[in-house]
């Protein structure tokens, strides 16, 4: 851990180069995740999900909280847990990524800014989804609750990263 972490729980210059280098290809998984058509990927579920909005070619999930909302209109447990699930990996989607750049960046090292540019990273995918289905129909969903839930998951990013740092100044 010496070789990739300094005393004080930042990043040694091989840890900045390997994080850097994670940061770069998890960023590019988020791209195969969210903006591959829908259609390429496995359909674990058989049934639509409550609330949904079509325009045209565009999917909307404009329903805030939709999980809680519209939850009266799921048939079974399994269809309610496949939705948690998704509210999950939604939370932690951008959770590895934000870490890595609140441990490159300085200026990510607030929550303030962390919470703001988490949600920005939310806000720009959902509407690079939109403009897909615009241009190739890629079935993508708009969804109002990504942008909470991925903003979610880059808060506790930063919270993570001050715990690190507070255990490496109680060990040092």
């Amino acid at each position: 851990m010496k070789r990739f972490f300094q005393k004080d729980g930042n990043l040694t210059t091989l840890g900045r180069q390997i994080c850097q280098a994670l940061a770069g290809v998890y960023a590019l998984a988020i791209v195969f995740m969210c903006f591959l058509p829908q259609s390429w990927y496995p359909q674990y579920k058989d049934f639509e999900t409550p609330g949904i909005v079509q325009i045209g070619r565009l999917y909307l999930l404009p329903t805030p909280f939709n999980s809680v909302v519209n939850g009266d209109q799921v048939d079974s447990l399994y269809d309610l847990w496949l939705i948690i699930l998704q509210n999950l990996t939604n939370i932690f989607l951008l959770f590895p990524l934000v870490l890595a750049l609140v441990f490159l960046f300085e200026k990510w090292r607030s929550l303030r800014t962390a919470a703001l540019y988490s949600f920005c990273l939310s806000l720009s995918i959902e509407l690079t989804q939109l403009l897909l289905d615009l241009l190739i129909d890629a079935e993508r969903v708009f969804e109002v609750d990504d942008l909470w839930t991925n903003t979610l998951g880059g808060i506790l990013a930063y919270f993570l990263y001050h715990q690190w740092i507070k255990w490496h100044k109680k060990t040092d």
